[in-house]
């Protein structure tokens, strides 16, 4: 797909409206906004792999944890500095990722979602047994250190890493890799018919969602300053990362960013309304009437939208 003046000019007042965003909203409303950062990052991250070939992860809180705990041991027990514990995360993110789940790529469907699933419960199960001393345990760690201090500096902060990790996958997935990784979601066998190597493609869309989901759960760690199993390998917060993917609008990278503003705020808002995991049930409706609304999510409704507009103009 070709780039369009609007589409820049669309990017441009978002960020400009990110920017301006601490000056018109609460230090609470901000906090909130930050985990919406967060989110839409590791939605990004699924979605490079599953919105694009087709290949559904339900486990992608086992990558996130790679490179939430990697940085969390290497500073908290080694005393190794932020600026080199995070890089080396991303790269443990996609080594280890690549090592363990690329065996599951042979299949898809739901036996590839069941594979992702059982890993991340793995993990979970892991982090809690195996060197306590390192991990913590099933308490975690916490008094990890932080990146910044208060909720502007966050915000900053988060939507810096939010909207590079957007805007990048967004160019690269108007390539001709992004067009090619589609064609894998929609028939495998024609990109093999093509001459393509399809397991190359995969794999390049692997390592690509593994290194957006370590650097995502390296910086989300150091926000938080706390790391604890049992939040970050919980079925709750795998649900939220693909509806919000799905519901804004899947391979789509912006989709995803539209989806993860969208539930975090309506959870929040809910909040003093069903303050327990209530919650979930009832932005889970909402999420399937939307889907069944318009499957190709929120981002589908905005592009008809702007159409008719430029139409009328």
């Amino acid at each position: 797909m070709g780039l369009r003046w609007y589409h820049f000019a669309l990017w441009g007042a978002f960020i400009v409206g990110l920017a301006l965003l601490p000056e018109l909203v609460s230090k609470g409303t901000l906090r909130t906004i930050i985990f919406a950062n967060y989110l839409a990052i590791f939605a990004i991250s699924w979605d490079v792999l599953s919105g694009r070939t087709g290949y559904i992860s339900f486990g992608h809180p086992f990558l996130i944890g790679i490179g939430a705990y990697t940085t969390a041991i290497l500073t908290k027990r080694f005393d190794v500095p932020v600026e080199i514990s995070i890089p080396v995360a991303v790269v443990v993110t996609m080594i280890g990722g690549l090592i363990v789940l690329l065996p599951a790529l042979r299949v898809r469907g739901s036996y590839f979602a069941m594979i992702t699933l059982a890993f991340m419960e793995l993990m979970y199960q892991l982090v809690q047994v195996i060197r306590p001393d390192l991990t913590g345990g099933t308490r975690g760690m916490s008094g990890l250190p932080t990146l910044t201090r208060g909720a502007v500096n966050g915000f900053y902060l988060s939507a810096f890493l939010m909207v590079s990790v957007a805007l990048s996958m967004w160019l690269l997935m108007r390539t001709r890799l992004g067009t090619a990784l589609s064609a894998i979601g929609m028939n495998e066998e024609s990109v093999r018919g093509s001459g393509l190597s399809a397991t190359k493609l995969k794999m390049v869309a692997f390592l690509l969602s593994a290194a957006i989901a370590g650097l995502g759960g390296a910086f989300y760690v150091h926000y938080l300053g706390t790391i604890a199993p049992r939040a970050l390998f919980e079925i709750n917060f795998a649900f939220t990362i693909i509806v919000a993917a799905l519901i804004g609008g899947a391979s789509t990278i912006v989709g995803p960013v539209i989806g993860a503003f969208f539930l975090t705020l309506l959870l929040e808002y809910l909040r003093p309304v069903l303050p327990g995991a209530e919650r979930y049930l009832i932005y889970g409706g909402v999420a399937l009437l939307l889907y069944m609304y318009q499957p190709r999510g929120i981002y589908e409704i905005i592009q008809q939208g702007l159409a008719r507009v430029r139409r009328s103009s």
